[in-house]
């Protein structure tokens, strides 16, 4: 397999004269953790809602591991948008029922005991836990599936610091080597130790810079989240 993910001339727009994406190419090889990274409003949602299959693009092409985008990729890709969208009323150990169920590949020990390291009670109704408590369970059941791409849209805004360590080094190494993980954050001091690529998207969905984020640090002798700031700032599209 040569990529998990490829758009090729990707475009879309949400009315006339708004165009979010215009013409985007993006690669994505497999076993990378790679870092969307770029201001609000720049089309990151945008783009992984259009590879998750929510939208539909205006033009260009989307692969999923060699597969045009359609509803057979729908298997492949465990995606994470960034608001909670689990029933209020549902507990915990029904959602994992609901995953089990729902999805071939979920692997329900492995939910369970990733919930259990974080201290959550299978047993809460998730209108009782708090912002936090609920993305730490949203992610936890889509990292639980054995997918070839995993889309996390902004997955640990909310949680607490102490918690982060845990889902970056646990929950995010929890997948195949042969799968890769795309996330968007503004979080970027954050995640940058656990990045592979990174990408830093303009607005209208332009790639200002990409690249190996050990090769840049090494090369240019800047971590990721400087090298972000010094691009935008130097930027008109920011």
């Amino acid at each position: 397999m040569n990529e998990v993910l490829k758009c090729i001339e990707l475009t879309k727009s949400y009315k006339p004269g708004q165009v979010v994406l215009d013409k985007l190419n993006f690669i994505v090889p497999p076993g990378k953790i790679f870092g969307l990274l770029g201001p609000n409003g720049c089309g990151k949602s945008t783009l992984l809602k259009l590879i998750s299959g929510i939208l539909v693009p205006d033009s260009g092409s989307i692969e999923i591991c060699g597969i045009k985008r359609s509803a057979e990729t729908n298997a492949l890709i465990s995606y994470l948008p960034e608001r909670t969208y689990f029933n209020s009323w549902m507990h915990v150990d029904q959602l994992i029922e609901f995953f089990s169920e729902f999805y071939s590949d979920f692997d329900a020990n492995v939910a369970k005991n990733m919930l259990s390291d974080l201290g959550v009670d299978t047993r809460s109704r998730l209108k009782t836990l708090s912002k936090g408590t609920k993305e730490k369970v949203q992610l936890i059941l889509v990292m639980s599936r054995k997918a070839s791409l995993y889309l996390l849209d902004e997955p640990i805004g909310g949680v607490d610091p102490a918690a982060r360590d845990y889902i970056l080094k646990t929950i995010l190494g929890n997948y195949s080597p042969e799968s890769s993980v795309i996330i968007t954050t503004h979080l970027i001091s954050d995640i940058e130790e656990i990045l592979d690529e990174f990408a830093f998207m303009g607005f209208a969905g332009t790639i200002l810079e990409s690249g190996n984020a050990e090769t840049v640090r090494n090369e240019k002798g800047k971590s990721i989240n400087e090298l972000f700031k010094e691009v935008f700032r130097c930027s008109e599209n920011f």
